[in-house]
């Protein structure tokens, strides 16, 4: 099934049913456009890096800049969203001609994992779509809204093959882009993540500076079948949270990326709009489940747009394990 005709079933009884489609399908088109930049690496000379710190205080790529444009070019043609909210910006973007009853409110991560980009690793595009405020003024607070309200999340992966992974908030689907046709097919129906599965993906760099529960939860599981768990679990990184979580969402585990004691200034690294939120609510469609450690991701009130907090994603009987480990 194509995407296009997914989304017309899938969005037949939603409210705005024929502009959520749209809007998706612009998000797609913005993929494609980053896909292809993506496939010609340095020749394409996106592989350099800038001398410009963003927002983050991270050094940016071309890629990273290029990627921005493309979304908020497509999400501009669409006339659906009054405003946005990227990795790449400090203040929120406003649309200009926009409709005036636009629905839409986009949070996005244009290239998740760029430093992959140097040595031709996974990358990927992540996004929230959120319900616009009537007759709201233009502000941040526009934005925070908690994750439980959002309409759609998803994310693009660039990989060997490129993949679309979205949420409407019936189930969690997957589509391949065909290269010969570049059209998105329906290929992973209605992902389920298993309960429980022996695998986890933290960057293991960090342990000195979890805390007590993270640090028990790691030693139990690397103790093996000789330890209280009584089984042998693997470890993988990729440096890329949309490679992590689209690992789990095919085969299971947990990815984690904890509070963290050496960040004294914020509870965690990854961003609560347009990373955490969005992921979660993919990972909760797919049957598993999304926690700090101490609260549902989903429930929390986010206070600024750029606010990072700890995640702990993946299979539903590891992340109560580790919410047991805490409440410890």
């Amino acid at each position: 099934m194509k995407l296009s005709d997914f989304l017309n079933q899938s969005c037949a009884n939603l409210n705005h049913a024929g502009q959520l489609s749209r809007l998706i399908l612009s998000i797609a088109d913005a993929g494609k456009q980053i896909a292809a930049l993506v496939a010609k690496g340095k020749l394409a000379g996106v592989t350099n890096k800038l001398d410009i710190i963003n927002v983050q205080g991270e050094t940016q790529m071309q890629l990273d800049i290029s990627s921005h444009d493309i979304f908020i070019d497509c999400l501009s043609t669409t006339k659906l969203v009054v405003g946005a909210v990227s990795e790449e910006l400090a203040s929120p973007y406003y649309f200009d001609g926009y409709a005036v009853d636009a629905p839409y409110l986009v949070c996005f991560d244009p290239l998740d994992g760029s430093s992959n980009i140097a040595f031709d690793g996974v990358v990927g595009s992540i996004f929230s779509v959120l319900p616009a405020p009537m007759n709201a003024e233009r502000s941040e607070a526009m934005f925070l809204q908690q994750g439980i309200h959002q309409i759609a999340a998803g994310y693009v992966l660039y990989g060997p093959a490129t993949m679309l992974v979205i949420t409407l908030g019936a189930g969690t689907h997957a589509f391949t882009l065909d290269p010969d046709t570049h059209v998105f097919e329906l290929t992973h129906p209605d992902l389920q993540i298993p309960a429980h599965y022996p695998e986890f993906a933290i960057n293991a760099s960090r342990q000195r500076f979890w805390e007590a529960p993270m640090q028990q939860y790691i030693a139990d599981c690397m103790a093996g079948e000789e330890g209280v768990r009584q089984c042998n679990f693997n470890m993988r990184w990729m440096a890329s949270m949309v490679a992590d979580i689209h690992r789990i969402l095919m085969r299971g585990g947990v990815f984690l990326y904890p509070k963290d004691r050496q960040v004294t200034d914020r509870a965690g690294r990854l961003r609560l709009l347009y990373e955490v939120n969005p992921m979660s609510m993919l990972v909760e469609q797919a049957g598993g489940k999304a926690s700090t450690g101490r609260a549902s991701v989903l429930g929390l009130q986010p206070t600024q747009i750029h606010q990072r907090v700890p995640a702990i994603l993946g299979s539903i009987q590891e992340v109560d394990l580790i919410d047991q480990y805490h409440q410890r």
